[in-house]
């Protein structure tokens, strides 16, 4: 049963189709792994999601930033940006289906040596421990109280993780962690309005990954997020951000023998900041 890890996809459903053709993709044999922010800034976000949840159980996908944006925004905790695609889903006849089904998805996953996260892992958590906290945002997210999580969601502190925090702080910090970090201190200490290349990371911080003695680095964690790192293939991480939206490739990588796959993105826009 083959695995491919896919990066992010963000409404780019043509070059999403388009790899799944490249992998000659059979949804009887394959499984799909999917590294969070299927939605936003490309064009056609509800057919990717409509395309993912047709899918089933074929296809893990984890929660990216554009993800839980979407849902904060259908809630009317956050403002679309003036760069948001996210008009169909909102208005979309079957709009309640898919956000129940998007507030279902996972915040982080795990099988065998791999471990999959939309951003990153703190470097003091444990696989495990990750997988721990990864499950108390989702009891949050899928139950009756998740608007309280999405309204208290954004904000850059607490900065970094203690097991005595509590509450909105609490699940904050894990959301930011494994949705929107690329740098931390090497005590973890997260930076989140980095967007860069690692070179030009601020003085005292490094990549995530790069931090010595990683509590995670006894699995190979599979992520996106980062677009100007680019594709990473080592022993301990596949980092498949390749900037498919701004124009670059979509990459995947059959996770039994590392093939890596690549598929153009013809359609670059401009960069723009975002969560």
């Amino acid at each position: 049963m083959p695995t491919y890890a896919i990066g992010d996809i963000q409404g780019c459903d043509d070059a999403f189709g388009r790899m799944l053709e490249a992998i000659v993709f059979d949804p009887l044999r394959d499984r799909l792994w999917l590294v969070g922010d299927l939605v936003n800034r490309g064009p056609s976000s509800l057919a990717v999601l409509r395309r993912v949840m047709a899918l089933g159980d074929v296809a893990v996908t984890v929660l990216g930033n554009h993800d839980l944006h979407l849902l904060a925004v259908a809630e009317g905790f956050r403002r679309p940006h003036r760069s948001d695609t996210l008009e169909g889903v909102l208005g979309a006849p079957d709009r309640d289906a898919i956000l129940k089904w998007l507030r279902a998805r996972n915040m982080m996953h795990a099988e065998g040596d791999y471990a999959m996260v939309h951003a990153g892992l703190l470097p003091g958590w444990t696989t495990e421990r990750a997988l721990e906290l990864a499950r108390e945002v989702e009891a949050a997210l899928r139950g009756p109280a998740f608007r309280e999580l999405l309204g208290h969601m954004y904000g850059n502190h607490p900065a970094r993780w203690s097991d005595a925090l509590t509450g909105a702080d609490r699940l904050r910090v894990v959301v930011n962690a494994m949705t929107r970090m690329r740098v931390c201190t090497a005590d973890g200490e997260m930076e989140l309005s980095f967007k860069g290349p690692p070179a030009d990371a601020p003085a005292g911080y490094l990549p995530w990954f790069a931090v010595p003695r990683r509590a995670s680095s006894d699995h190979t964690v599979i992520c996106g997020h980062w677009s100007a790192l680019g594709l990473r293939q080592e022993e301990r991480l596949l980092a498949l951000d390749t900037g498919c939206l701004w124009g670059g490739v979509l990459s995947a990588v059959r996770l039994e023998d590392r093939r890596l796959f690549q598929v153009s993105c013809a359609r670059p826009r401009q960069r723009e900041r975002s969560r």
